[in-house]
């Protein structure tokens, strides 16, 4: 079991190691002056919150000619960079004008990024204080903005419902009709029915009427013929005695006569 005492040799040499480590690494400074509307707006807590979120360390001051003042190290240049172009804001209290921007090599004098303040300035509360104020303006733009949607969605939906109803209504209407129309058909359908069944029986008595009539016509066909044979017959037997004597007649006449 190692002691207290060696426990804490081995913490300070860690330790020591470390911050030789630390010094080892090469530090890159940005030192950038801003202008525009940047003092009394939240600037400084807002360049503050961004240096943190990149693990940047230094600090930002208002200067008296009305700039803002950012000193911030970092052992990568990228994130030095990413930081200055993410403090170029504009919203409805923070304008930003120009940024002069300078990169050097870093003192590692900073151990955290932090907001320096004038003796002149009401407290570091305040920045804070306008930060939250133009949040809550920002906060409640949005808010207004969200709201007018709501009122388009709320008005879409309005109309979306009337078009619903309407088609429902539309639809009620074609159900009815449809239902109309099929017993329209139905109708129809009994009333063909009827005209085969009427037809059918129409063109079975047609045809046994007909086949009546014809045998009626045949039979006095038949008769017909029959008397036509009787009378010629009948005519035969009556005109041949008299054709025999105007024969008779006709040769006497043309004895006399001298015709022969």
């Amino acid at each position: 079991m190692r002691s207290s005492d060696d426990r804490l040799a081995i913490l300070l040499n860690i330790n020591q190691n470390l911050l030789a480590i630390k010094d080892d690494q090469i530090m890159i400074r940005l030192t950038a002056y801003i202008s525009g509307r940047v003092q009394r707006t939240g600037y400084r807590a807002k360049v503050v919150s961004l240096a943190k979120e990149m693990g940047l360390v230094g600090f930002v001051q208002n200067r008296p000619e009305g700039l803002v003042l950012v000193i911030a190290e970092g052992e990568n240049k990228d994130d030095l960079e990413r930081l200055a172009s993410a403090i170029k804001i504009k919203n409805a209290l923070i304008d930003v004008e120009s940024i002069s921007a300078e990169y050097s090599h870093g003192s590692g004098e900073y151990s955290i990024f932090r907001k320096i303040t004038g003796p002149e300035e009401v407290g570091e509360r305040l920045d804070d204080g306008i930060e939250i104020l133009k949040e809550l303006v920002v906060g409640v733009n949005k808010l207004v903005v969200g709201v007018n949607n709501l009122n388009i969605v709320v008005n879409n939906v309005d109309v979306g419902v009337k078009k619903l109803d309407a088609g429902i209504n539309n639809i009620d209407v074609g159900v009815k009709k449809l239902d109309a129309g099929i017993n329209n058909i139905d109708a129809g359908i009994k009333k063909l029915d009827t005209g085969l069944n009427n037809l059918t029986t129409i063109t079975k008595d047609g045809f046994g009427n007909l086949n009546g009539k014809m045998d009626r016509m045949l039979e006095k066909q038949d008769e017909t013929i029959e008397e036509i044979r009787g009378l010629r017959e009948d005519t035969m037997r009556r005109s041949d005695p008299r054709l025999s004597r105007i024969e008779k007649d006709i040769r006497l006449i043309k004895s006399k006569v001298g015709i022969r």
